[in-house]
C-alpha cells in the first residue's frame, strides 16, 4: 500500500522546511529498507515521503517514517509528528497528483513543481529505491500535471515565486529600466528570474556565482558576470539583489554589505523609521521605498537576515513571498482539481484491474494449457484438416470470455480478491510473480 508523509507550508514552520530541505540525497534508500520502495520529494515549501510498504499500511510504518527521517535530518521526532500529516491508500494518489499540479503550492499553479516531481522519481531511479506502484504513481502524476496545464487557466492565473516575487518588488523599484540588478546564483530558478527581469524592462543586470559558474552562465545570457573580488561592492551598490543558489549556508550577510558600501553607509536612511513592517525585521512593507531590496528565493536561506538589520535595506525571502500570496483563481483551481479527481480515479481503476491480471493470466494459461493437450490429441487420431482445432479454439475463448469480463468489473468494484480467491479454489492456480505476468499475458 501507498504511504505519504508531508511536512508543507500549511502544516510545518519554514525553518523546519528549510532544515528538511538538507536532508541527504540518499534517505528514500534509509525509508525503502522494509518496503518495496521510496521516493523522497523536497522542495522550498514542501517535504514528502512517498513510501510503498507490504501490506496494508499501519501506526507503526508511520512510526518506522517519521523516525527514519529524524534521525538522518537530526529533527526530534516529536516535532516532525506535530507538522506532518499522513496520505495512506488513495489519498496518497489524489494528493501527489494535486501537487504536481501546483494545487497545493504557496502560489497555486506554479509551474516549478512540475520539475522538481519529476526530478524526485529520477533520483529514486538513481539509488534504486522506486517500486512499480511508485513508477506508475509518479509517471501519473506528470501526466496529471500536463492536462491540467493544457486545459485549464490555472498555469496562467497561478505565478511561479520569481514571478511573485518580482510583482512585489515593483512596488519598490519606480524604473526597472534604470535598476541594477544583482543575481547571485546560476541554477534553474536563475535562468528563469533572469527572463522575468528582462520582461519587466531590466537589462544592467551582473551575476556572481559563488560555486565559480558565473562566467559560463553570464556568456550564455549575455550578462556581465562579477568575480569574487567585486562582489561585496556590487551587492552593496546594487538597486535590487536577487539570491537564488543551492548553497547551504547564506552567501549574503550584513557585514558583506558593509563591506562593500564603506563610509557610504552612515549617510543612507533607516527603513524601519519610514515603513510600517508586516514581517519583523525583514523591512519589507507594501507602499515604501527603501534604498536597497534584496530577494531570497534560497532554500536554504541565501541571505542571512541580519541584512535587514543594514540601514536602508528591505529584506524579501520565501517566508515573506508565502505571507503576500494572492488567492486561489477560483474557477481554474476548481477546474484543475476535477481533472485531478478523474486522474485518480483512473489511477484506481487501472490498479484494480492490475490486481487481478496475475490471477486472469493464470486461468488462461490453465485452460489453453489443456487446450493445446486436447488438440494434440485429435491430431493423432487424425484430425488432419484442423477443423476440430479451430472449434476448440474459438470454444475456448468463449468460454474465458466471461470470467475475464467478471474479473475486470469486480477489480472496478474493489472486489477483485473474490476472484482471486475463486480462481484459487476452483482451479488450485497460484497467481504468477509480478515479474511474470507481462511475459505470460504477451503469450
Amino acid at each position: 500500500m501507498l504511504l505519504c508523509v508531508t511536512a508543507n507550508h500549511k502544516t510545518a514552520p519554514f525553518d523546519l522546511l528549510e532544515r528538511l530541505s538538507r536532508t541527504p540525497d540518499d534517505l528514500a534508500g534509509s525509508l525503502s529498507e522494509g518496503s518495496r520502495g521510496a521516493v523522497v520529494l523536497a522542495t522550498c515549501n514542501r517535504f514528502e515521503a512517498y513510501v510503498d510498504v507490504d501490506g496494508a499500511a499501519d501506526e507503526h510504518d508511520v512510526e518506522r517514517i517519521l523516525s527514519t527521517v529524524s534521525e538522518r535530518s537530526g529533527i526530534p521526532a516529536d516535532t516532525l509528528t506535530a507538522s506532518s500529516s499522513v496520505h495512506s491508500g488513495p489519498r496518497v494518489v489524489e494528493h501527489l497528483f494535486s501537487v504536481a499540479s501546483g494545487l497545493e503550492s504557496v502560489v497555486s499553479g506554479e509551474g516549478e513543481i512540475a520539475g522538481q516531481v519529476r526530478r524526485a522519481l529520477t533520483s529514486a531511479r538513481k539509488h534504486g529505491t522506486t517500486s512499480p506502484e511508485l513508477e506508475r504513481l509518479f509517471q501519473r502524476a506528470s501526466e496529471a500535471q500536463r492536462k491540467v496545464k493544457n486545459d485549464t487557466a490555472l498555469g496562467r492565473a497561478g505565478r511561479s515565486l520569481v514571478r511573485l516575487a518580482l510583482e512585489l518588488a515593483d512596488s519598490r523599484i519606480a524604473d526597472w529600466g534604470a535598476a541594477r540588478v544583482l543575481l547571485v546564483g546560476t541554477g534553474a530558478y536563475a535562468a528563469v528570474t533572469l527572463a522575468t527581469l528582462r520582461e519587466r524592462g531590466a537589462h544592467d543586470i551582473s551575476v556572481h556565482s559563488p560555486s565559480g559558474r558565473g562566467a559560463a552562465f553570464a556568456a550564455k545570457h549575455g550578462i556581465r558576470a562579477l568575480p569574487k573580488a567585486e562582489y561585496a561592492r556590487a551587492a552593496a551598490h546594487a538597486t535590487i539583489v536577487i539570491t537564488c543558489t543551492s548553497a547551504e549556508q547564506p552567501v549574503l550577510d550584513a557585514a558583506i554589505l558593509r563591506q562593500g558600501r564603506g563610509p557610504a553607509l552612515a549617510a543612507l536612511p533607516t527603513p524601519d523609521a519610514a515603513v510600517d513592517c508586516p514581517v519583523p525585521g525583514h523591512g519589507f512593507s507594501a507602499g515604501a521605498t527603501p534604498s536597497q531590496l534584496i530577494v531570497d528565493l534560497g532554500m536554504p536561506r541565501n541571505v542571512s537576515p541580519d541584512v535587514a538589520e543594514v540601514p536602508g535595506v528591505a529584506l524579501l525571502d520565501l517566508e515573506t513571498i508565502r505571507l503576500h500570496a494572492p488567492l486561489e483563481e477560483l474557477q481554474a483551481t476548481d477546474a484543475a482539481r476535477s481533472i485531478v479527481r478523474a486522474a485518480a480515479a483512473t489511477f484506481h481503476e487501472v490498479g484494480a484491474r492490475e490486481s487481478v491480471t496475475p490471477a486472469v493470466v493464470a486461468l488462461r494459461g490453465h485452460i489453453f494449457d489443456l487446450l493445446e493437450a486436447e488438440i494434440e490429441r485429435a491430431r493423432r487420431r487424425g484430425d488432419d484438416g484442423g477443423h476440430v482445432e479451430q472449434a476448440m479454439r474459438h470454444l475456448a475463448g468463449v468460454l474465458l470470455h466471461t470470467p475475464t469480463s467478471r474479473a475486470h468489473e469486480l477489480a472496478a468494484q474493489g472486489r477483485g480478491s473474490e476472484f482471486i480467491a475463486a480462481v484459487e479454489t476452483l482451479y488450485g492456480l497460484t497467481a504468477a510473480p509480478a515479474a511474470q505476468q507481462d511475459d505470460a499475458a504477451t503469450a
